[in-house]
């Protein structure tokens, strides 16, 4: 019996506003080069890809000042290479500081218009729900304002468990707060490596959150769209 149901953060339960495709794309503009922020949705999530991936072979957040700025700018070049774009090897990185400059303070989060009914929903059911995360932040202030406080009943970022996913620690430790063992619960996320194979390391039993329709032929765990298809899973 599904007794805690946790949760991934970026790109499951929020993202960024302004949307980071509408970043992109008016970063890219200041050196002349003209692309509708929808055509830089899929290029971004490839680009997530590396990103995420590397942070497993090293996190992210501990690298050198230089590591993360070439790590960024990389980023930078498989996006505008995704979106078949072309470019000199020095644009990405100045593109990357340039997104910087004009919205780096201006970044801010936003929930998906299906999280906060969806949450009540299984709030309502009295199951336990938790957020598991890689934003080494004090989050208790972001949830607060988006309004999920009244339904997160824990929450466990690198720094609560000494781990980044998809390290098993961290999804343990999720397991402790919740006080359920590992059959008893569900997690969600939308990265395969990260959240899916991380979460099977720990026991539990992952849910694909495929918020882009990009993998309908995705198999191995339950594929949903929607928070609101979770209830299916229980």
């Amino acid at each position: 019996m599904i007794k805690a149901v946790i949760f991934d953060w970026f790109n499951t339960l929020a993202r960024y506003e302004p949307p980071r495709e509408e970043v992109h794309s008016g970063a890219l503009k200041e050196f002349g080069i003209n692309i509708e922020p929808v055509k830089l949705i899929v290029p971004l999530l490839a680009a997530d890809k590396f990103f995420f991936e590397q942070n497993i072979v090293s996190p992210i957040r501990k690298r050198s000042d230089k590591d993360q700025d070439d790590l960024y700018a990389h980023y930078e070049e498989i996006l505008m290479t995704e979106a078949g774009l072309k470019f000199d090897k020095e644009l990405p990185r100045k593109v990357f500081h340039k997104g910087k400059e004009l919205f780096g303070d201006h970044l801010d989060f936003v929930l998906f218009d299906d999280v906060l009914l969806g949450l009540k929903a299984l709030h309502n059911l009295k199951l336990k729900i938790g957020l598991v995360t890689n934003l080494a932040k004090n989050m208790g202030p972001l949830v607060q304002k988006l309004g999920l406080e009244e339904y997160l009943d824990f929450i466990v970022t690198p720094y609560d468990a000494g781990a980044d996913k998809p390290d098993p620690k961290i999804f343990k430790a999720a397991l402790v707060k919740a006080e359920v063992t590992e059959k008893e619960a569900i997690y969600i996320g939308d990265q395969y490596k990260v959240d899916i194979v991380g979460a099977r390391s720990a026991g539990i039993q992952p849910l694909l959150i495929d918020r882009y329709s990009l993998y309908p032929d995705f198999k191995e765990c339950p594929r949903i769209t929607s928070i609101n298809e979770i209830k299916k899973y229980l």
